[in-house]
């Protein structure tokens, strides 16, 4: 039987009130937030509240909210189980 493996390290691709949520509550589940953001929001709130934080990016959204391969080298990095998208960015996103 394969190993069951338990998300403990959650990167929540997405910004401002949308990410602050999203940590508080896998905080409270007792796991670990990984928040990303881009250079304009590197003194937003939201990233004192995640256990890590990583700048993926510039100030537009193509450069890191929207760079899907800089959100994945940020999970590797952190080696996270889960990406959480939020709304918006990346759940909206069609990738052709």
């Amino acid at each position: 039987m394969p190993e069951t493996r338990h998300l403990q390290r959650i990167l929540i691709a997405n910004r401002g009130e949308i990410a602050l949520r999203a940590i508080q509550t896998i905080e409270l589940l007792g796991k670990q937030s990984i928040a990303i953001y881009s250079s304009a929001d590197k003194d937003a709130h939201y990233l004192n509240t995640a256990s890590a934080k990583v700048c993926i990016g510039g100030e537009k959204s193509s450069q890191s909210y929207l760079n899907i391969p800089a959100i994945i080298s940020a999970a590797e990095l952190f080696e996270a189980d889960a990406i959480f998208p939020g709304y918006g960015f990346l759940s909206e996103t069609k990738i052709l």
